[in-house]
């Protein structure tokens, strides 16, 4: 799959806080999204599949809302798994994933035995840095630059 869509955005305000929902955001080229608590580094952004959430929660009996995860941007269409240094276009910004999101005790707390679940194959999602800065918007397209 090379193209997908941007299906929702949070931004977390501070560690341990809740994930607000947002329409659009402000990337940051090196810092991150803008209002997000982790800034700066490699795990400027952190992303999560649909198609991945909705197989963890069949195979959990679970129906866990994907914002559990803690990620900042879900997609559709574009497999995550093995990505790292891979380039990630979302709408006209660009990510460079870094690597892979580890599920942390959280998700335990969401979904008995998510944490477990979540560390095949690049299932908690990636983690990267922002190349190129810009608004991003629910909606927008998303795919791999070659």
């Amino acid at each position: 799959m090379n193209e997908g869509q941007l299906q929702a955005i949070w931004i977390k305000r501070a560690r341990r806080q809740p994930m607000d929902p947002a329409d659009s955001a402000q990337l940051v080229a090196g810092r991150g999204i803008v209002g997000n608590s982790d800034q700066g580094g490699l795990r400027q952004v952190t992303v999560i599949e649909q198609a991945v959430w909705d197989e963890l929660m069949s195979r959990l009996g679970a129906s866990a809302s994907s914002s559990e995860r803690r990620a900042n941007l879900l997609v559709n269409g574009i497999d995550l798994a093995n990505s790292g240094g891979r380039i990630l276009r979302v709408g006209e910004c660009r990510i460079r994933i870094a690597g892979e999101t580890r599920p942390c005790d959280r998700m335990d707390e969401a979904v008995p035995g998510l944490k477990d679940a979540m560390k095949e194959n690049w299932f908690g999602g990636a983690f990267g840095e922002v190349l190129d800065g810009g608004q991003i918007s629910v909606g927008d397209s998303v795919g791999w630059v070659d």
